[in-house]
């Protein structure tokens, strides 16, 4: 196959480039997906401004992006799951599916995880922000119609609040707090309020994204910037929070957030932020239940299902699209928190 495609390609930090390259061919069990929408992610951000995060960083050229839905165009001759003209959200990971966490049942653990858009192997794997795209026919999940492009690109950051959720363990009845409000705290929100929370408490440290978390279903909404004496009043009487959900990756969220969980409360952390020292003596005292949530598995279909059935209306995190020409412009606004929270890019704009 000749034809070629345009990608949004890191070269250098701040050096975006849309790059044309070959499409090669379609292998067996694969699909050609013409894209749609994109959504910029916080990893795609970090690669842009710093080149990566932590010990990764980008070693060659690197196509970012990994939140994509599109239209199928083409099929291998095995592929019976899906069909050309079929409108599908793309699942980023594809997990190897024979090494001992994957035989586990824990295949988000894979040892051998392919995952668009990430420099943690060399070659890197490139990522899914191109007008066309080809991928294994089992990462495409149908989408309804009359379900946008832009709704059905959420269904990745959605997935991973519905894990993050679900390592909870039960929400019904429960008084969750949920630190930190990017796209990511977003969907945790929204995952929350579906499982069944009592109610939710969304914090973080401006007041713009706490708006769009309000929408999304948070009942208390803390600028913890010009509240400081909010964790004294949740603190009162050994804690009233039964789960804290911490998204912020930032060491005081974590500690405060400690001090406001009731005995036998849950942490589940999902921001990212490096090393942090924690309070041993509260989590002792309080006999607290501590435990990490990293992407998911099963969760991206029934996210999916969600969008699809409306169970969930996302539309408040979408802040705007631009076309792929417009793609550092894209990245700018989406690094400002104050005027985004999820930044879209159209690949069927290609002019």
């Amino acid at each position: 196959m000749s034809e070629r495609y345009l990608a949004l390609v890191l070269h250098a930090p701040a050096d975006l480039r849309l790059d044309e390259r070959e499409i090669g061919d379609i292998g067996p069990g694969q699909v050609l997906v013409r894209v749609g929408m994109g959504g910029i992610c916080g990893s795609d951000l970090h690669y842009f401004h710093q080149g990566g995060f932590g010990a990764i960083r980008i070693k060659e050229p690197m196509a970012l992006g990994h939140e994509v839905a599109g239209t199928v165009a083409a099929v291998a001759p095995d592929v019976t799951s899906v069909q050309v003209g079929d409108r599908v959200a793309v699942n980023p990971s594809l997990p190897c599916g024979h090494c001992r966490y994957c035989l586990e049942g824990l295949p988000n653990q894979c040892m051998d995880m392919r995952y668009f858009g990430s420099a943690m192997r060399t070659p890197h794997i490139q990522g899914a922000f191109r007008n066309r795209l080809v991928c294994e026919a089992v990462q495409c999940v149908k989408v309804a119609p009359g379900i946008s492009m832009s709704l059905a690109s959420l269904a990745e950051p959605f997935s991973v609040g519905l894990h993050a959720v679900s390592r909870a363990g039960s929400l019904l009845g429960k008084r969750v707090l949920v630190s930190g409000c990017g796209p990511i705290g977003a969907m945790v929100v929204a995952a929350a309020r579906l499982h069944g929370a009592a109610e939710i408490i969304a914090t973080d440290v401006v007041d713009e994204p706490l708006v769009v978390v309000k929408a999304l279903g948070a009942d208390t909404t803390i600028n913890v910037a010009a509240d400081p004496d909010w964790v004294q009043r949740y603190a009162a009487d050994k804690g009233q929070i039964d789960v804290m959900i911490e998204c912020s990756g930032n060491e005081r969220a974590l500690r405060n957030g400690l001090e406001t969980l009731r005995p036998r409360g849950v942490v589940v952390q999902l921001g990212l932020g490096g090393d942090v020292s924690v309070p041993q003596n509260v989590i002792v005292a309080k006999e607290l239940l501590m435990m990490g949530s990293f992407r998911f598995h099963a969760e991206f279909a029934l996210a999916v299902q969600l969008i699809n059935d409306g169970r969930v209306d996302l539309s408040p995190v979408i802040t705007r699209s631009f076309g792929m020409h417009q793609a550092v412009e894209a990245f700018e606004l989406a690094s400002d928190r104050k005027r985004a929270m999820k930044v879209l890019i159209d690949f069927g704009i290609e002019a």
